[in-house]
């Protein structure tokens, strides 16, 4: 198979290919963020050759849906076809073709499959009965499907409790691009040579999303390609962040205040914080959003070193949503170079350092490399602290660490994580604040392991009287790799 043109998906494109030539039928679902790339790497494998696919249409009814599943049944088939009544004569009909089909290997993709089960359309049991009497029977047959509603695919397809539990032979998960492959993507299929640090920004605003990354302009400056994708009249990208609650959430609305909520607290809220700020009386329903939220990749949920689960935050992690809540959901659209105005004045610094924090923690195995630990067993934390007096009367400072990383090997690395368009400059009143930091957390959580002070910045730690207390740097480029 010719895949030349897929950027990273390696490890993908190995598991696909094995169940490719396994001598049965194979049922693979490739779920993930929605415009992360997953029909393009399916189409991409077989150069859009199929021997069925169909999309899933959305928000239109289970009627709408057969007419067009009809229609591709006669187009692939070139035979008049009866309009299935429901979604168990669309797949009767979709087993007489295939049967009539003689090849080493028939293919058939489903996309957007989440989108085809209707309210009250017995979708799920038609594709189940279709699967488990006639389609997993056929040695020949790899059935593809895809979907970015990621609850809907863990928990009613993959995770299936009914007719077809334990049917999807193997479960691909595709991530947004690292930066290292939104460099290649860029390069190599837009033509556009950026600067690492402006590849940082880049990834900054859109998280490493193809589909976002591929509507950037050759030989157009980045800051004009934000003012154009989000700020413009008529912007393509300015609703994309209510789109994409409504394609993916059913009551989307919860969904998104919750985001909104927790995009107000960067360092994260607990459970029951985000119960008071939105209001609630019962967490059942929040329970649901976080959890759906997690799987989705908007928000991250985590324990602080030394913290019990209740204490657990909830911290936004999707870039794109973080952009958009910050700059353009409340922009009303009187300036259409926004965005270069504000980051040509400096104006975006807040939001800059969090986002730069935000993409080092996507980035966890690259900074593990670098600092030579990646085949140790680790945790990864972060933690914070807040001003108490101890037994001896003591008082101690409140204090909060980016980035904890906890080593087996008797270590942690205490990471602060620094976003400057230069060298950063220890100070002779950081390095203490860094030293009293250093003794707190060995107080409070009572370890013996050594503490090792770790910076991540975007060009290094700058050499003065003061940058000794540094045991190990991991800068932009060491991202990249």
């Amino acid at each position: 198979m010719e895949a030349n043109t897929i950027i990273g998906r390696e490890y993908e494109q190995h598991i696909i290919n094995g169940y490719l030539e396994s001598g049965k039928a194979e049922l693979i679902a490739v779920y993930g963020r929605r415009r992360v790339g997953k029909t393009f790497l399916v189409k991409s494998l077989f150069n859009n050759h199929f021997d069925f696919s169909f999309t899933g249409l959305y928000d239109v009814t289970r009627a709408v849906q057969l007419s067009q599943f009809q229609k591709y049944l006669e187009r692939y088939s070139g035979q008049k076809v009866k309009r299935p009544k429901d979604w168990f004569e669309a797949f009767d009909a979709l087993k007489t073709y295939l049967d009539t089909i003689r090849k080493e290997r028939i293919v058939v993709f489903l996309d957007e499959i989440p989108w085809m089960d209707t309210p009250r359309s017995d979708f799920l049991a038609a594709f189940g009965q279709f699967w488990n009497d006639w389609a997993s029977l056929k040695s020949n047959l790899k059935l593809f499907v895809c979907g970015s509603a990621t609850t809907w695919m863990l928990s009613k397809f993959i995770g299936n409790k009914g007719g077809i539990y334990g049917r999807v032979c193997r479960p691909i998960w595709l991530a947004p691009f690292t930066l290292g492959e939104t460099e290649m993507f860029l390069r190599n299929v837009k033509g556009i040579e950026m600067s690492r640090h402006q590849l940082v920004k880049t990834y900054m605003i859109f998280g490493g999303i193809p589909y976002y990354l591929d509507m950037l302009v050759r030989d157009t400056p980045l800051d004009v390609c934000i003012d154009d994708l989000f700020f413009r009249q008529g912007a393509p990208l300015r609703g994309e962040f209510d789109f994409l609650f409504r394609s993916l959430f059913n009551e989307s609305k919860m969904y998104r205040n919750t985001v909104r909520l927790l995009a107000t607290k960067l360092k994260g809220l607990t459970r029951q914080e985000l119960m008071e700020g939105l209001r609630l009386n019962e967490g059942g329903t929040l329970t649901e959003v976080l959890n759906n939220l997690i799987k989705s990749d908007f928000i991250r949920k985590y324990t602080a070193l030394g913290k019990t689960e209740r204490d657990a935050l909830y911290q936004l992690t999707d870039l794109f949503s973080l952009f958009h809540i910050k700059y353009v959901e409340d922009h009303n659209g009187q300036d259409e170079h926004l965005w270069s105005k504000l980051a040509g004045k400096g104006l975006t610094d807040s939001w800059s350092g969090y986002a730069f924090e935000q993409v080092c923690l996507h980035h966890i195995p690259q900074i593990k490399k670098k600092l030579g630990i990646n085949g140790i067993i680790c945790n990864v934390h972060s933690w914070s602290c807040r001003p108490f007096i101890d037994e001896n009367g003591t008082t101690w400072k409140g204090t909060q660490i980016d980035l904890l990383i906890d080593r087996a090997d008797e270590a942690i690395n205490l990471c602060e994580i620094k976003y400057c368009a230069d060298k950063y400059v220890i100070t002779a009143d950081y390095e203490e604040r860094l030293r009293n930091r250093q003794s707190l957390l060995r107080k409070v959580i009572k370890t013996n392991k050594a503490l090792y002070h770790t910076f991540i910045t975007t060009y290094g730690v700058a050499h003065n009287l003061h940058s000794g207390i540094v045991q190990s740097e991991v800068t932009m480029d060491d991202l990249f790799e």
